[in-house]
Order: C-alpha cells, then sequence, then structure tokens
C-alpha cells in the first residue's frame, strides 16, 4: 500500500463502517450522504485490495481483514484525536455534567460508589445516575445515550462496544468475627458441611456452579439460604452462623466485622471492565470520567487490578 497519498477522511470513515456495519448509519455519523460514503467505501476496498464489508441479511459483516484492522485503526485515529483536541482543557472543577452508569449492585458497592465520592471531592458539578444492568438491552441503551458507561464484564458486550478492562474480580469465603468452624486452612469436606448463602440472580435457585466443582470432588454442601443479591449476604452472615462466597471487592473493607478467608478449593474468578459507545468516545467529559475510575482502580487495587485482598488466617 502507498501510504504517500493516504487520506485520514478515509481511515475514519472505515472506523464508522466498521461499528455501525451499515453505509446509511455511518454516513449519518460523518454527517456525509450515503452516496459519498459508499463512494468512499469503494476507495477503502481498492487501498486495501479486500471487500472490508460485504452484504449480509441486516446491514453488513465486516471481512477477516476489516476486523483485525479495526482495533490499530481505532487506536491510531484515538491518538491523532487527543493530540487535536486537547483532552486537557476539560474543567473537572467547573463542569456541569451527568453520567449515567449501568451496573450490578455489586459493582455499585465495589465501583460506583468509591468513584461518586471522588467525584464529589474533584468534580463537584457532575451528577451520577446509577441504572440496574441490563446486559439484552445494554447496546441499544448505549447507542440511545440512556446509557453512558457501563461496568460489567467486558467479554460480556457487543463487538462493536468500547471497553477498557479494569480488574480481575476473585471469590473469597465471609462469614461472622468468632465463627466457630470458620478458620484458616479450611479443608474442603469442613467447607461443605457449613451452612452456607448463595446468590440467585434468577431468584431462588440453589445450585451454582460452585456446587458442581464440589460434586466432582465428591462433596455436597449445605446451602440453607439463597438470596438475589450480593449486598445482602455480608449482613446476613455478619449475624449469624452462616458463611458464603461472595466477590472479594464487595467486603474489602468490612473486614473489622467479617472474618475472611480463601477458599479450599479453586473457584473461577471473573474481569471487571467499563463499556461504552463510540458516541461517548471523543466526548471530553465522558472522557475524563472513564479516566478518573481507570485512576481510581489503580489507586485501590494496584496498577493492573490485581492486587489482593489480605485474608484472614
Amino acid at each position: 500500500m502507498n501510504t504517500k497519498r493516504l487520506d485520514l477522511n478515509l481511515l475514519v470513515t472505515l472506523e464508522a463502517l466498521l461499528v455501525e456495519q451499515n453505509v446509511t448509519r455511518a454516513a449519518s455519523r460523518l454527517h456525509l450522504s450515503q452516496p459519498a460514503v459508499s463512494a468512499q467505501l469503494g476507495r477503502l476496498r481498492d487501498m486495501f485490495d479486500d471487500p472490508l464489508l460485504v452484504p449480509a441479511q441486516r446491514g453488513m459483516t465486516p471481512t477477516a481483514k476489516a476486523l483485525d484492522l479495526l482495533e490499530p485503526l481505532r487506536q491510531a485515529l484515538d491518538h491523532v484525536r487527543a493530540a487535536v483536541a486537547q483532552h486537557g482543557n476539560f474543567d473537572p472543577a467547573r463542569a456541569r455534567l451527568t453520567v449515567n452508569i449501568a451496573c450490578t449492585d455489586y459493582l455499585q458497592v465495589a465501583l460506583a460508589q468509591p468513584l461518586i465520592l471522588a467525584l464529589r471531592d474533584r468534580a463537584p458539578g457532575v451528577r451520577v445516575a446509577l441504572r440496574s444492568l441490563d446486559i439484552l438491552q445494554l447496546e441499544t441503551q448505549l447507542a440511545r445515550g440512556e446509557v453512558d458507561l457501563a461496568l460489567t464484564t467486558p467479554g460480556a458486550a457487543a463487538p462493536g462496544l468500547r471497553a477498557r478492562h479494569l480488574f480481575d474480580e476473585r471469590y473469597v469465603l465471609i462469614g461472622r468475627r468468632g465463627h466457630p468452624r470458620l478458620r484458616r486452612n479450611l479443608t474442603v469436606e469442613k467447607f461443605a458441611q457449613l451452612e452456607h448463602v448463595v446468590v440467585s440472580l434468577r431468584g431462588g435457585g440453589f445450585v451454582t456452579p460452585v456446587d458442581h466443582a464440589l460434586a466432582a470432588l465428591g462433596y455436597e454442601r449445605r446451602v440453607v439460604l439463597s438470596a438475589a443479591s450480593f449486598l445482602f449476604l455480608p449482613q446476613i452472615v455478619a449475624q449469624s452462623d452462616f458463611v458464603a462466597l461472595v466477590p472479594q471487592q464487595l467486603v474489602r473493607d468490612r473486614a473489622g466485622e467479617l472474618k475472611i478467608v480463601e477458599c479450599p478449593f479453586p473457584v473461577p474468578g471473573f474481569d471487571v471492565g467499563m463499556v461504552w459507545h463510540e458516541r461517548n468516545q471523543g466526548h471530553q467529559g465522558q472522557r475524563w470520567v472513564r479516566e478518573a475510575l481507570v485512576e481510581l482502580v489503580a489507586g485501590r487495587l494496584g496498577t493492573r487490578g490485581r492486587r489482593p485482598l489480605a485474608v484472614q488466617r
């Protein structure tokens, strides 16, 4: 490819086409006519010697080469946008902005709450509206502007959305301080004999993947309570002899009232990140909030978001 005559506008059009996968929507986003975008697509096909987008039942489907181009193209254009926009001009101390954040109740406590408190000091004019996460509706909500930022597992988001990893989450076992049978180096057998509380997001379930893992080891645990929310668990175990496996960050500030130990067998964790739509990518205020969240996670968990929570031995 001869890059001496490369037109940056063509690359912007390619990015829009790959994200929207529809010439009409890409044209609307770029404030161009549909014929103009179609003509640019023709030039892009010649440039890369590839169809890039092929007709599909709904819109168009990117080719393998187009999918390989998307991420490096976005990164390159982001650097150009940052240099031109001078993002540092945003003044959080004087800004007036409302940010709609969708997340689970657990992440409202683990991430949204500390973010909101930090914003009160750094950006008192920034308001936050918390919404329950609906992963099935998330792409539509982000596209319409009903949600600006989602805190979730990035892999669950639609491919066309922007995403950034924040930290790796793990599970720990909690019980009340002074629990007579919750001790260090708990065996799998002793673990199974404890009275467990589980979370069933759909309601009423008493079996989770943990039970399948236990069954493979030849054990069955005593599940005495099924809750609909992780937020209920720390309070109920603090007032009983129940125990529960919970995400580590949910109880990072509650070591004074809870006993926290390692699970005696491996329990898969999950990654947590933020997801947003292309429409908010260049918005200076929204970008600043995203970066503030990244800084918050780095300060609380370490630069890579993997600092372990000290468990009680």
